[in-house]
């Protein structure tokens, strides 16, 4: 049996995500569940994406979208531009497909297009890159856009009175629904950790690959962990989205 294995954002840090999987020691055996965000920082975004193309042939693979992918994925499929997408990390994502055919940008409109908004699997675990609104579930909602854009899961689950037990009455609707919660989105750099943090039921993945933090692998069923080089190290000449 292969492990389940989930990844943090990566945000255009190739170098890292390669690290990463060698130090995790990958086989075909085990399933690798992403967690979005694979451009816009570091220069290598488009790198990322043709790199997980390949190796999504070799091991099975759930790709879920960011917010910065839906934005990448608008510009090469339509030509938007969102100027707080070319504030945050966007330009990068622009620069770093400069070199690459008409045929490799279809070949990754295909990739985004193929990604999906959030995934539960057997054990009843919710994996989604920011989270949901809808007290009765992500099959709920209205719309796609808090699936990588909400930030108020995140924030009710740290705010929360851990003396409080699912069932209570004042307990979230929303963490009731699922076993565990994995996420991205928001770095947990922010709140001073460097390590994917859990509160409540919900952890959060995202170790700041984009800034000055690292990408994280974690084993959803040993609590093994797994880390990059910080991603800024790899990329001595660049800035990323600082």
């Amino acid at each position: 049996m292969g492990r389940t294995l989930v990844i943090g954002d990566i945000h255009g840090g190739l170098k890292a995500l390669v690290q990463l999987l060698k130090r995790a020691n990958i086989t075909p055996e085990d399933e690798l569940i992403f967690l979005g965000d694979y451009v816009d920082g570091w220069s290598d975004s488009a790198n990322v994406v043709s790199y997980l193309i390949e190796f999504a042939k070799q091991n099975t693979c759930i790709f879920l979208r960011g917010n910065h992918d839906d934005l990448t994925h608008r510009w090469l499929k339509t030509g938007e531009l969102n100027d707080r997408w070319l504030q945050h990390g966007g330009q990068s994502s622009i620069d770093a497909y400069r070199q690459f055919s008409n045929k490799e940008k279809e070949d990754h409109i295909e990739f985004f297009d193929q990604m999906v908004n959030y995934y539960i699997d057997k054990e009843n675990r919710l994996f989604v890159h920011a989270g949901f609104t809808n007290q009765k579930g992500p099959g709920e909602e209205y719309t796609p856009t808090p699936f990588y854009w909400d930030r108020t899961l995140w924030e009710m689950a740290m705010a929360l009175d851990p003396s409080l037990k699912p069932g209570d009455t004042h307990y979230p609707k929303r963490l009731e629904l699922f076993n565990e919660i994995f996420i991205g989105h928001t770095p947990v750099t922010r709140i001073g950790r460097d390590k994917p943090t859990r509160f409540a039921n919900v952890c959060n993945v995202d170790t700041g690959a984009a800034f000055m933090g690292k990408i994280s692998l974690l084993d959803v069923n040993s609590g093994e962990l797994v880390q990059s080089d910080p991603v800024h190290s790899l990329y001595p000449e660049e800035s990323g989205r600082n």
